[in-house]
């Protein structure tokens, strides 16, 4: 029997944070099984999934949490797999940079009862201009029973000048 752990971090930059971390999980018997970092200002931040055999796990968060010590921040929460219903889908968005576009969207998603399963957001200049451009891509997990041509129109809605791009059967 295992246990799901979820694991997130922030910390300073440096070069070995992940061989530690890959190393500590791979000591105590875990397995590292997805996961997201990045370099975000001046901190490398990340969350990562793991399975441990029952018998691991505390001596396994316990270490995770002496990283206190070399300046990495780990919280450690306990999850199960979960089996989500409905479809599952990518969506992108790409506008003019401003603020408040992911307060929107999500504001959209969640009147439809759409779960944010991935969420990805940069900024970059625009091609032949100096202008942001602001891009999110996210996994959705859309209800059963929600047409996606109703979630496509409430998402066009936001505003003229977003491009709203819906991918089906992407992550079936």
């Amino acid at each position: 029997m295992s246990q799901h752990l979820v694991l997130s971090f922030i910390g300073e930059d440096r070069p070995g944070l992940v061989e530690r971390l890959s190393d500590t999980i791979a000591r105590h018997n875990g397995n590292w099984l997805e996961s997201r970092m990045a370099h975000l200002a001046d901190k490398f931040a990340g969350i990562l999934t793991v399975t441990v055999p029952l018998e691991h796990q505390e001596a396994l968060v316990n270490a995770l949490r002496n990283f206190e010590q070399l300046g990495l921040h780990v919280t450690v929460e306990m999850a199960k797999q979960s089996v989500t219903e409905g479809s599952t889908l990518s969506l992108s968005v790409v506008g003019n940079d401003r603020p408040g576009i992911v307060k929107e969207v999500s504001q959209v998603l969640h009147s439809l009862m759409v779960n944010v399963k991935e969420l990805t957001t940069t900024c970059e200049p625009a091609p032949m201009s100096s202008d942001m451009l602001f891009k999110t891509d996210m996994v959705l997990a859309v209800p059963k029973d929600l047409p996606l041509s109703e979630l496509e129109a409430a998402l066009e809605k936001i505003s003229s000048d977003l491009i709203v791009e819906l991918s089906v059967n992407q992550f079936a």
